[in-house]
């Protein structure tokens, strides 16, 4: 199949899927409302086969350094596949399966498949990531660009983390947890009962962000929209969290957006 664009619908909820942009969701309308800051480089991307900032870049597979490209100096961020044409295995009304294989400048080869599923009432993600070659470490996470504003007041978000990531002078964490403080937020939060952040644009909507993962990563720096990133290990994990991609166990991960009308 190609890599247009696709339009799932069900009720009168409707979503773009971009394959050809990163495997991204380029926009969700609830009633016509759209939820996701508008643009190429917005929407929800997946993060893949690393979530958020590699420090300098580079990260350690058994005795192997690699050397990913700096594209938010001194650092890499948010994985190689969020400007790559994905491939639409499968499609349906209210579904669609992408798949991506992994290339250079990623040293290892695997396969990234992505389901998306829209009800009535919520969005479900799921992504994997296999390889039928040697084992390296991963990390799968989503990149969601929610509009701070749908036309009257600001978004509030709510959630109880049990843990925030001390952020350093470099924007990674120290390795230290902190009690979580207030925003605005670049930040890392754990939530080990897996994670669970609600947005309440007031008088309109609530939208609950829910992963049986335990990483969150909150982003409210911007004017226009706030980030819910769950994803499978913090920051840099692949060096301080490594979780491994093998030929008999690939990494999972899904999230769910659920949403009700106020």
């Amino acid at each position: 199949m190609s890599n247009e664009d696709i339009t799932l619908t069900a009720g009168d909820a409707e979503v773009t899927v971009q394959p050809g942009n990163g495997g991204r969701v380029g926009g969700l309308r609830l009633g016509g409302v759209e939820l996701l800051r508008q643009g190429k480089r917005f929407g929800c991307f997946p993060m893949v086969p690393w979530c958020g900032r590699i420090r300098e870049g580079r990260f350690r597979d058994g005795a192997a350094v690699h050397q990913m490209p700096l594209n938010a100096p001194p650092h890499a961020i948010h994985g190689t596949v969020r400007d790559a044409a994905w491939r639409t295995a499968r499609r349906s009304a209210d579904e669609a399966v992408l798949t991506y294989d992994l290339v250079d400048p990623w040293p290892c080869p695997g396969r990234v498949t992505q389901v998306l599923t829209l009800a009535e009432d919520a969005l479900t993600l799921t992504m994997s990531v296999e390889t039928y070659a040697s084992s390296f470490p991963a990390q799968i996470g989503w990149h969601p660009w929610f509009n701070r504003n749908l036309g009257a007041q600001d978004v509030r978000i709510d959630f109880a983390p049990a843990w925030q990531e001390e952020r350093g002078d470099d924007h990674l964490p120290t390795g230290n947890r902190i009690d979580p403080k207030p925003g605005p937020w670049d930040d890392c939060f754990g939530m080990p009962d897996g994670v669970d952040v609600t947005l309440t644009w007031p008088g309109q909507l609530e939208l609950r962000v829910t992963s049986p993962e335990q990483w969150v990563v909150l982003y409210d720096e911007q004017a226009e929209a706030v980030c819910v990133e769950p994803q499978t290990g913090p920051p840099d994990g692949l060096n301080t969290l490594p979780r491994l991609v093998t030929p008999l166990e690939p990494l999972e991960a899904t999230t769910t957006w659920t949403w009700r009308r106020l």
